[in-house]
């Protein structure tokens, strides 16, 4: 075993040792809210949201980004799991404003090894895994503009033909230097409910 998978596991065995009633716990979220962020390490959403297991649903991909599978996961939360209303945090320092899609695919083109950057920009260093070019195919949903990136991830659900007009979806940076939630208020103001509750 890798020391990552035994340290998982050693870790999954406390957990479990102090695991209570939480089996008990309803499927719907407790408090009746999602979040979609995003996936980077540093962001611990339970605690700049505090949420206690059971709370909220928590979606997370590369740039929390309003993808098409993350509205699937918001409109399963609110149509089956009763959730009405949705966060929309993005970050600072995120890893989704280093890259375009054109380089993106063009590492991947060169080679499926990890790829490293420098003062130069993204430099391929894999010899042993040939790459592929179905990575042009991709939308990687880039961001090139943080608070614009929010807006444009709020309007595209808000506008989203099944997510109901009365849900309010909310817009915030997650500053990654002093764990700050800040609204973006065009966003905030693009997600008001377009009907009443």
């Amino acid at each position: 075993m890798s020391k990552v998978k035994d340290e998982v596991l050693a870790a999954n065995a406390r957990y479990v040792a102090g695991f209570g009633d939480k089996g008990a716990l309803p499927l719907p979220p407790g408090r009746r809210f999602a979040v979609l962020t995003c996936m980077d390490a540093r962001l611990d959403p339970a605690g700049y949201a505090g949420l206690a297991e059971g709370d909220a649903h928590v979606i997370r991909n590369a740039g929390g980004r309003a993808t098409d599978d993350a509205i699937r996961s918001l409109v399963i939360s609110y149509k089956l799991l009763g959730t009405q209303e949705f966060f929309v945090v993005h970050h600072t320092d995120c890893g989704m404003e280093l890259f375009t899609d054109d380089i993106i695919a063009g590492l991947l083109a060169q080679s499926l090894e990890t790829a490293t950057i420098d003062s130069n920009g993204w430099r391929d260093v894999g010899k042993k895994i040939a790459g592929n070019t179905t990575g042009k195919y991709v939308k990687w949903h880039t961001i090139d503009n943080l608070a614009g990136s929010v807006v444009e991830d709020v309007q595209r659900i808000r506008s989203h033909a099944l997510v109901p007009g009365n849900i309010p979806v909310y817009g915030y940076i997650y500053d990654v230097k002093t764990g700050r939630l800040n609204e973006v208020e065009a966003a905030t103001t693009a997600g008001r409910p377009s009907t009443p509750g």
